[in-house]
Protein backbone atom coordinates (compact mmCIF):
# COMPACT_ATOMS: atom_id res chain seq x y z
CA UNK A 1 0.00 0.00 0.00
CA UNK A 2 1.39 3.37 -0.96
CA UNK A 3 1.86 6.11 1.61
CA UNK A 4 -0.45 8.43 -0.32
CA UNK A 5 -3.34 6.09 0.51
CA UNK A 6 -2.97 6.77 4.23
CA UNK A 7 -5.23 9.55 5.53
CA UNK A 8 -3.75 11.94 8.06
CA UNK A 9 -4.96 10.31 11.31
CA UNK A 10 -4.81 13.34 13.63
CA UNK A 11 -7.41 16.02 13.07
CA UNK A 12 -6.56 18.40 15.90
CA UNK A 13 -3.70 19.37 18.19
CA UNK A 14 -6.10 18.43 21.02
CA UNK A 15 -6.23 14.84 19.74
CA UNK A 16 -4.14 13.79 22.73
CA UNK A 17 -4.59 12.67 26.34
CA UNK A 18 -5.64 15.44 28.70
CA UNK A 19 -2.87 14.76 31.21
CA UNK A 20 -0.30 15.65 28.57
CA UNK A 21 -1.61 19.22 28.55
CA UNK A 22 -1.95 19.47 32.34
CA UNK A 23 1.63 18.23 32.75
CA UNK A 24 2.87 20.52 29.97
CA UNK A 25 1.35 23.48 31.81
CA UNK A 26 3.11 22.44 35.05
CA UNK A 27 6.43 21.80 33.29
CA UNK A 28 6.34 25.20 31.59
CA UNK A 29 5.74 26.83 34.95
CA UNK A 30 8.23 24.90 37.11
CA UNK A 31 10.83 23.22 34.88
CA UNK A 32 11.09 25.14 31.58
CA UNK A 33 14.80 24.41 31.01
CA UNK A 34 14.74 20.63 31.49
CA UNK A 35 15.43 18.47 28.45
CA UNK A 36 13.82 15.06 28.05
CA UNK A 37 14.27 11.85 26.11
CA UNK A 38 11.45 9.42 25.32
CA UNK A 39 11.90 5.90 23.95
CA UNK A 40 9.43 3.61 22.17
CA UNK A 41 9.09 0.19 23.86
CA UNK A 42 7.68 -2.69 21.84
CA UNK A 43 6.33 -4.81 24.71
CA UNK A 44 4.42 -7.08 22.37
CA UNK A 45 7.46 -7.82 20.18
CA UNK A 46 5.47 -6.82 17.09
CA UNK A 47 7.23 -7.26 13.76
CA UNK A 48 7.07 -4.20 11.52
CA UNK A 49 6.94 -4.69 7.76
CA UNK A 50 9.45 -3.21 5.35
CA UNK A 51 8.96 0.51 4.84
CA UNK A 52 7.04 1.03 8.07
CA UNK A 53 9.62 3.46 9.47
CA UNK A 54 9.44 5.63 6.34
CA UNK A 55 5.63 5.64 6.44
CA UNK A 56 5.69 6.66 10.10
CA UNK A 57 8.23 9.42 9.39
CA UNK A 58 5.91 10.96 6.78
CA UNK A 59 3.02 10.99 9.22
CA UNK A 60 5.23 12.51 11.93
CA UNK A 61 6.19 15.29 9.49
CA UNK A 62 2.54 16.16 8.99
CA UNK A 63 2.04 16.75 12.72
CA UNK A 64 3.75 20.11 12.17
CA UNK A 65 0.62 21.27 10.33
CA UNK A 66 -1.50 21.26 13.50
CA UNK A 67 -2.31 24.46 15.38
CA UNK A 68 -4.60 25.27 18.29
CA UNK A 69 -7.66 27.01 16.85
CA UNK A 70 -9.37 30.02 18.42
CA UNK A 71 -12.40 27.84 19.13
CA UNK A 72 -10.24 25.25 20.88
CA UNK A 73 -8.50 27.90 22.96
CA UNK A 74 -11.87 29.30 24.07
CA UNK A 75 -13.02 25.77 24.94
CA UNK A 76 -9.99 25.18 27.19
CA UNK A 77 -10.33 28.58 28.84
CA UNK A 78 -13.98 27.92 29.67
CA UNK A 79 -13.85 24.25 30.63
CA UNK A 80 -10.36 24.04 32.17
CA UNK A 81 -9.92 27.29 34.12
CA UNK A 82 -6.97 25.83 36.07
CA UNK A 83 -4.94 26.00 32.83
CA UNK A 84 -3.73 29.57 33.17
CA UNK A 85 -3.99 32.18 30.40
CA UNK A 86 -0.23 32.32 29.89
CA UNK A 87 -0.12 28.59 29.19
CA UNK A 88 -3.04 28.79 26.75
CA UNK A 89 -1.26 31.58 24.87
CA UNK A 90 1.88 29.44 24.69
CA UNK A 91 -0.15 26.46 23.49
CA UNK A 92 -1.72 28.65 20.80
CA UNK A 93 1.78 29.26 19.46
CA UNK A 94 2.94 25.67 19.85
CA UNK A 95 3.99 23.71 16.79
CA UNK A 96 5.13 20.09 16.68
CA UNK A 97 8.78 19.86 15.58
CA UNK A 98 9.33 16.60 13.64
CA UNK A 99 13.08 17.16 14.08
CA UNK A 100 12.65 16.09 17.71
CA UNK A 101 11.60 12.59 16.59
CA UNK A 102 14.21 10.05 15.44
CA UNK A 103 13.03 6.87 13.68
CA UNK A 104 15.08 3.90 12.54
CA UNK A 105 14.04 0.54 11.18
CA UNK A 106 16.36 -2.46 11.02
CA UNK A 107 14.61 -5.43 9.51
CA UNK A 108 11.40 -5.89 11.46
CA UNK A 109 12.59 -3.88 14.48
CA UNK A 110 11.49 -0.28 14.95
CA UNK A 111 13.34 2.31 17.06
CA UNK A 112 11.71 5.63 17.93
CA UNK A 113 13.16 8.25 20.26
CA UNK A 114 12.17 11.83 21.02
CA UNK A 115 14.58 14.41 22.42
CA UNK A 116 14.27 18.10 23.24
CA UNK A 117 12.99 20.47 25.91
CA UNK A 118 10.54 18.64 28.14
CA UNK A 119 7.77 21.24 27.78
CA UNK A 120 7.91 20.73 24.00
CA UNK A 121 8.47 16.99 23.67
CA UNK A 122 5.84 16.05 26.26
CA UNK A 123 3.08 16.15 23.64
CA UNK A 124 4.72 13.61 21.29
CA UNK A 125 4.17 10.37 23.24
CA UNK A 126 0.49 9.73 22.59
CA UNK A 127 0.40 10.75 18.89
CA UNK A 128 3.43 8.57 18.12
CA UNK A 129 1.72 5.57 19.69
CA UNK A 130 -1.58 6.02 17.91
CA UNK A 131 0.18 6.71 14.62
CA UNK A 132 2.14 3.45 15.00
CA UNK A 133 -1.05 1.56 15.86
CA UNK A 134 -3.13 2.84 12.97
CA UNK A 135 -0.33 2.53 10.41
CA UNK A 136 0.41 -1.02 11.56
CA UNK A 137 -3.12 -2.25 10.92
CA UNK A 138 -3.32 -0.48 7.58
CA UNK A 139 0.07 -1.56 6.22
CA UNK A 140 -0.46 -5.18 7.29
CA UNK A 141 -3.93 -5.12 5.65
CA UNK A 142 -5.86 -6.17 8.75
CA UNK A 143 -9.57 -5.50 8.39
CA UNK A 144 -11.48 -4.54 11.51
CA UNK A 145 -15.14 -5.00 12.41
CA UNK A 146 -17.41 -2.51 10.68
CA UNK A 147 -18.70 0.74 12.15
CA UNK A 148 -22.08 -0.75 13.09
CA UNK A 149 -20.39 -3.60 14.93
CA UNK A 150 -18.18 -1.14 16.85
CA UNK A 151 -21.23 0.90 17.85
CA UNK A 152 -23.21 -2.18 18.88
CA UNK A 153 -20.29 -3.53 20.91
CA UNK A 154 -19.86 -0.21 22.70
CA UNK A 155 -23.57 0.08 23.48
CA UNK A 156 -23.59 -3.44 24.95
CA UNK A 157 -20.67 -2.60 27.23
CA UNK A 158 -22.30 0.70 28.17
CA UNK A 159 -25.40 -1.20 29.27
CA UNK A 160 -23.32 -3.37 31.58
CA UNK A 161 -21.69 -0.33 33.19
CA UNK A 162 -25.06 1.38 33.61
CA UNK A 163 -26.48 -1.74 35.29
CA UNK A 164 -23.48 -1.80 37.63
CA UNK A 165 -24.13 1.86 38.43
CA UNK A 166 -20.48 2.89 38.07
CA UNK A 167 -18.86 5.95 36.44
CA UNK A 168 -16.80 5.10 33.37
CA UNK A 169 -14.39 7.23 31.31
CA UNK A 170 -12.80 6.39 27.97
CA UNK A 171 -8.97 6.24 28.21
CA UNK A 172 -8.05 4.59 24.90
CA UNK A 173 -6.27 7.19 22.74
CA UNK A 174 -2.73 5.83 22.71
CA UNK A 175 -3.46 2.27 21.58
CA UNK A 176 -6.66 2.87 19.65
CA UNK A 177 -7.23 1.00 16.44
CA UNK A 178 -7.80 4.30 14.67
CA UNK A 179 -9.23 7.76 15.13
CA UNK A 180 -12.44 6.60 13.45
CA UNK A 181 -12.96 3.79 15.96
CA UNK A 182 -12.31 6.03 18.95
CA UNK A 183 -14.71 8.63 17.54
CA UNK A 184 -17.43 5.97 17.17
CA UNK A 185 -16.81 4.73 20.71
CA UNK A 186 -16.91 8.15 22.36
CA UNK A 187 -20.00 9.20 20.41
CA UNK A 188 -21.76 5.98 21.41
CA UNK A 189 -20.81 6.41 25.05
CA UNK A 190 -22.00 10.02 25.05
CA UNK A 191 -25.30 9.07 23.41
CA UNK A 192 -26.12 5.94 25.40
CA UNK A 193 -24.03 6.13 28.58
CA UNK A 194 -26.25 8.51 30.53
CA UNK A 195 -24.82 9.46 33.91
CA UNK A 196 -22.51 6.43 33.83
CA UNK A 197 -20.29 8.00 31.14
CA UNK A 198 -18.26 10.76 32.76
CA UNK A 199 -15.80 11.74 30.03
CA UNK A 200 -12.82 10.88 27.86
CA UNK A 201 -9.08 11.40 28.15
CA UNK A 202 -9.05 12.67 24.53
CA UNK A 203 -9.47 16.44 24.68
CA UNK A 204 -10.52 16.84 21.03
CA UNK A 205 -13.24 14.19 21.36
CA UNK A 206 -14.35 15.61 24.71
CA UNK A 207 -14.88 18.95 22.99
CA UNK A 208 -16.63 17.38 19.99
CA UNK A 209 -18.96 15.21 22.07
CA UNK A 210 -19.60 17.89 24.70
CA UNK A 211 -18.32 15.74 27.52
CA UNK A 212 -15.60 16.20 30.12
CA UNK A 213 -11.83 15.82 29.50
CA UNK A 214 -10.42 13.44 32.12
CA UNK A 215 -6.87 13.25 33.46
CA UNK A 216 -4.28 14.67 35.85
CA UNK A 217 -0.68 13.40 35.59
CA UNK A 218 1.22 10.33 34.37
CA UNK A 219 4.19 8.25 35.51
CA UNK A 220 6.67 10.58 33.82
CA UNK A 221 5.87 13.33 36.36
CA UNK A 222 7.12 11.07 39.18
CA UNK A 223 9.95 9.60 37.09
CA UNK A 224 11.33 13.10 36.48
CA UNK A 225 11.20 13.93 40.18
CA UNK A 226 13.07 10.72 41.00
CA UNK A 227 15.85 11.64 38.59
CA UNK A 228 16.00 15.26 39.75
CA UNK A 229 15.53 14.96 43.51
CA UNK A 230 16.19 11.30 44.35
CA UNK A 231 13.96 8.28 44.67
CA UNK A 232 13.12 8.78 48.35
CA UNK A 233 11.78 12.29 47.66
CA UNK A 234 10.11 11.58 44.30
CA UNK A 235 6.54 10.89 45.43
CA UNK A 236 6.31 13.65 48.02
CA UNK A 237 7.84 16.35 45.81
CA UNK A 238 5.75 15.26 42.82
CA UNK A 239 2.59 15.77 44.84
CA UNK A 240 3.86 18.98 46.44
CA UNK A 241 4.73 20.56 43.09
CA UNK A 242 1.42 19.45 41.61
CA UNK A 243 -0.53 21.20 44.34
CA UNK A 244 1.71 24.28 43.95
CA UNK A 245 0.51 24.58 40.36
CA UNK A 246 -3.13 23.48 40.61
CA UNK A 247 -4.05 24.53 44.16
CA UNK A 248 -6.49 21.66 44.74
CA UNK A 249 -7.77 21.14 41.19
CA UNK A 250 -6.90 17.95 39.29
CA UNK A 251 -6.67 16.10 42.59
CA UNK A 252 -6.13 12.48 41.59
CA UNK A 253 -2.71 11.02 42.44
CA UNK A 254 -1.11 8.21 40.45
CA UNK A 255 0.40 5.88 43.01
CA UNK A 256 2.50 3.13 41.43
CA UNK A 257 5.57 4.73 39.81
CA UNK A 258 7.80 3.36 42.58
CA UNK A 259 5.33 0.70 43.74
CA UNK A 260 2.14 1.41 45.63
CA UNK A 261 3.62 0.45 49.01
CA UNK A 262 6.34 3.10 48.74
CA UNK A 263 3.78 5.69 47.62
CA UNK A 264 1.49 5.22 50.59
CA UNK A 265 4.42 5.52 52.99
CA UNK A 266 4.63 9.16 51.84
CA UNK A 267 0.93 9.78 51.18
CA UNK A 268 0.47 11.33 54.62
CA UNK A 269 -2.56 13.09 56.09
CA UNK A 270 -1.74 16.34 54.32
CA UNK A 271 -1.71 14.76 50.86
CA UNK A 272 -4.58 12.40 51.67
CA UNK A 273 -6.74 15.41 52.46
CA UNK A 274 -5.47 17.59 49.60
CA UNK A 275 -6.04 14.95 46.91
CA UNK A 276 -9.56 13.74 46.13
CA UNK A 277 -8.40 10.24 45.37
CA UNK A 278 -5.83 7.96 43.76
CA UNK A 279 -5.46 6.07 40.48
CA UNK A 280 -4.71 2.35 40.29
CA UNK A 281 -2.57 1.24 37.32
CA UNK A 282 -0.82 -1.99 38.34
CA UNK A 283 -1.12 -4.89 40.74
CA UNK A 284 -4.22 -6.61 42.13
CA UNK A 285 -6.99 -3.98 42.04
CA UNK A 286 -9.07 -5.43 44.88
CA UNK A 287 -6.07 -5.82 47.20
CA UNK A 288 -5.14 -2.26 46.25
CA UNK A 289 -8.60 -0.98 47.18
CA UNK A 290 -8.41 -2.68 50.56
CA UNK A 291 -5.00 -1.11 51.15
CA UNK A 292 -6.27 2.36 50.21
CA UNK A 293 -9.34 2.07 52.42
CA UNK A 294 -7.20 0.94 55.37
CA UNK A 295 -4.77 3.81 54.74
CA UNK A 296 -7.51 6.44 54.82
CA UNK A 297 -9.01 4.94 57.98
CA UNK A 298 -5.60 4.90 59.66
CA UNK A 299 -5.32 8.64 58.95
CA UNK A 300 -8.79 9.27 60.39
CA UNK A 301 -10.30 10.01 56.97
CA UNK A 302 -13.64 8.52 55.94
CA UNK A 303 -12.95 6.62 52.66
CA UNK A 304 -16.54 7.24 51.58
CA UNK A 305 -15.47 10.82 50.77
CA UNK A 306 -12.51 9.67 48.65
CA UNK A 307 -12.31 7.61 45.48
CA UNK A 308 -10.16 5.31 43.37
CA UNK A 309 -9.91 5.44 39.58
CA UNK A 310 -9.10 1.98 38.26
CA UNK A 311 -7.31 2.04 34.90
CA UNK A 312 -5.23 -1.12 34.48
CA UNK A 313 -6.24 -3.30 31.50
CA UNK A 314 -9.96 -3.24 32.25
CA UNK A 315 -12.85 -5.01 30.55
CA UNK A 316 -16.48 -5.58 31.58
CA UNK A 317 -15.65 -8.68 33.65
CA UNK A 318 -12.88 -6.94 35.62
CA UNK A 319 -15.04 -3.87 36.19
CA UNK A 320 -17.86 -6.05 37.54
CA UNK A 321 -15.49 -7.96 39.83
CA UNK A 322 -13.93 -4.78 41.23
CA UNK A 323 -17.35 -3.16 41.65
CA UNK A 324 -18.81 -6.05 43.62
CA UNK A 325 -15.76 -6.12 45.91
CA UNK A 326 -15.45 -2.37 46.59
CA UNK A 327 -18.75 -0.60 46.01
CA UNK A 328 -20.09 1.32 49.02
CA UNK A 329 -16.69 1.03 50.74
CA UNK A 330 -15.03 3.87 48.83
CA UNK A 331 -15.86 5.95 45.77
CA UNK A 332 -14.94 4.13 42.55
CA UNK A 333 -14.57 5.07 38.91
CA UNK A 334 -13.10 3.32 35.88
CA UNK A 335 -10.89 4.50 33.02
CA UNK A 336 -11.17 1.97 30.20
CA UNK A 337 -8.80 2.10 27.25
CA UNK A 338 -7.94 -0.60 24.73
CA UNK A 339 -11.03 -2.70 25.49
CA UNK A 340 -13.13 0.17 24.14
CA UNK A 341 -11.01 1.66 21.35
CA UNK A 342 -9.34 -1.49 19.99
CA UNK A 343 -11.92 -4.24 20.46
CA UNK A 344 -12.53 -4.67 16.74
CA UNK A 345 -11.68 -8.31 16.11
CA UNK A 346 -7.93 -7.80 15.86
CA UNK A 347 -5.06 -8.34 18.31
CA UNK A 348 -4.37 -5.00 20.07
CA UNK A 349 -0.78 -3.80 20.02
CA UNK A 350 1.17 -3.81 23.27
CA UNK A 351 3.30 -0.70 22.87
CA UNK A 352 4.35 2.17 25.13
CA UNK A 353 6.52 5.28 24.96
CA UNK A 354 8.33 6.16 28.18
CA UNK A 355 10.45 8.98 29.54
CA UNK A 356 13.91 7.39 29.70
CA UNK A 357 16.23 10.30 30.49
CA UNK A 358 16.31 13.93 31.62
CA UNK A 359 19.01 16.60 31.46
CA UNK A 360 19.47 19.53 33.81
CA UNK A 361 21.49 22.68 33.05
CA UNK A 362 23.06 21.15 29.96
CA UNK A 363 24.92 18.55 32.04
CA UNK A 364 24.89 14.76 31.77
CA UNK A 365 21.72 12.84 31.07
CA UNK A 366 20.16 11.14 34.09
CA UNK A 367 18.27 7.88 33.39
CA UNK A 368 14.70 7.66 34.69
CA UNK A 369 13.07 4.66 36.35
CA UNK A 370 9.54 3.34 36.75
CA UNK A 371 8.92 0.51 39.21
CA UNK A 372 5.53 -1.10 38.92
CA UNK A 373 3.69 -3.60 41.08
CA UNK A 374 4.03 -5.85 38.02
CA UNK A 375 7.60 -6.76 37.10
CA UNK A 376 6.85 -6.70 33.37
CA UNK A 377 6.06 -3.01 33.63
CA UNK A 378 9.42 -1.92 35.08
CA UNK A 379 11.08 0.69 32.88
CA UNK A 380 14.67 1.90 32.91
CA UNK A 381 18.28 0.75 32.82
CA UNK A 382 18.76 -2.43 34.89
CA UNK A 383 21.42 -0.80 37.09
CA UNK A 384 19.13 2.16 37.85
CA UNK A 385 16.19 -0.13 38.56
CA UNK A 386 18.34 -2.07 41.02
CA UNK A 387 19.59 1.14 42.62
CA UNK A 388 16.03 2.42 43.04
CA UNK A 389 15.01 -0.86 44.66
CA UNK A 390 17.92 -0.70 47.09
CA UNK A 391 17.31 2.95 48.00
CA UNK A 392 13.57 2.37 48.49
CA UNK A 393 13.99 -0.96 50.28
CA UNK A 394 12.09 -2.95 47.66
CA UNK A 395 12.86 -6.67 47.53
Amino acid sequence: MKQAEFPFPSVSILDNDFYKFTMQCAVMQLFPDVRARYTFINRGNHEFPEGFGDALQKQIARMAELRLTKEEQKYLAKNCPYLNAAYLDLLAGYQYDPGEVHIEQHGKDLTVTVEGHWFRTILWEVPILFLISELYYRITHQDRAGDNAVIKNTIEKTGIYKDLGVPVAEFGTRRRHSYRVQQLVVNSLAKHGGSSFVGTSNVHLAMASKTRPIGTHAHEWFMFHGAKFGFTMANALSLEHWTDVYRGDLGVALSDTYTNDVFFEQFDKKFAKLFDGVRHDSGDPIAYAEKVIAHYKKLGINPAYKFIIFSDGLNTEKVAEITHATKDKIGISFGIGTNLTNDVGLHPMNIVMKLTGVQFDGKRWVPTVKLSDEKGKHTGEPKMIQLAKEVLGIE
